[in-house]
């Protein structure tokens, strides 16, 4: 699979960009832009791949990524099937502090939203009890224009910056200055693992998708994702378990492990304990 980076194309009369997608499924591949991304998830789930971390995502949730840093909305299965109703619906705005807006960045009165970003660049999730807060702020931007539209930015950048007590999407560290082609093969690989999850993957075959001897693989992946490929792979497997657990629609837990690519069922209740603190029995009790 291909990567990207990616040009967001925003108007050379906008210092920001503001786009409206309902589409069968969200964009397949990992990516990454120098714009600071704000996503409305209106309709639609799955899994949100941030940096190296994944999430599961929903309906009405509330997303902020940083500069550079690669990301991706993957929906579930069934929204790739031929016949499939489903549909994904997202607001989401694009702005870069450093580009058009500097001037506005640079002013005294932004200090604090500039260093909430800042602090931010790893992204978040916005508390869900600030959803109506936000989304109401997102929609006022999708519908204005000129400088009613950068008004109402200026409103949602102060929200956003009010904001306590948030988690950053991802704890790794991905290495955002990595030129395109270098980003282009780590993100080929990432793909290719999360398409393949479900089946045994051996180092060889993910080196050879590659181009890379398995040592070489190893020390590569390790550098540029501070991961393992197995236990970057293990995350992978356990949150499509979570997903799976807490949906309601399995065979039970036997089931859940081989559908994700675990082919003992010891260890993966020691793998899912070790990444979440708690068995899958646990999990399943808190939903």
């Amino acid at each position: 699979m291909k990567v990207l980076p990616f040009t967001i194309p925003v108007s050379p009369n906008k210092t920001i960009m503001v786009q409206l997608e309902e589409l069968p499924y969200f964009y397949t591949f990992l990516h990454r832009h120098q714009e600071i991304q704000l996503t409305w998830v209106q309709e639609g789930e799955g899994t949100l791949v941030a940096g190296m971390n994944m999430h599961i995502f929903r309906s009405g949730e509330i997303y902020l990524f940083g500069a550079n840093m690669p990301h991706l909305f993957k929906s579930e299965p069934e929204y790739f099937a031929p016949d499939s109703k489903k549909k994904i619906k997202a607001v989401t705005i694009f702005f870069n502090p450093k580009d058009k807006l500097s001037s506005l960045f640079d002013l005294p009165e932004m200090k604090m939203v500039s260093n909430f970003l800042k602090d931010f660049e790893s992204g978040f999730k916005v508390p869900p009890h600030m959803y109506s807060d936000i989304s109401g702020r997102i929609l006022s931007i999708l519908h204005s224009d000129g400088i009613d539209q950068l008004m109402q930015f200026l409103q949602l950048l102060k929200s956003l910056s009010s904001l306590k007590d948030l988690s950053p999407l991802t704890v790794s560290s991905f290495p955002r200055s990595i030129n395109d082609n270098e980003g282009m093969r780590i993100a080929s690989i990432y793909n290719y693992i999360i398409q393949n999850y479900s089946r045994a993957l051996t180092l060889e075959e993910v080196a050879e998708q590659a181009c890379m001897t398995p040592h070489a693989f190893c020390r590569y992946f390790k550098k540029h994702t501070r991961y393992t490929l197995v236990s970057f792979l293990n995350k992978v497997r356990i949150n499509e378990a979570c997903k799976m657990l807490t949906s309601g629609i399995h065979n039970g837990i036997a089931s859940v492990a081989y559908s994700c690519g675990f082919n003992s069922i010891t260890n993966f209740n020691r793998v899912f304990k070790s990444i979440t603190g708690k068995s899958p029995r646990g999990y399943m009790g808190q939903y």
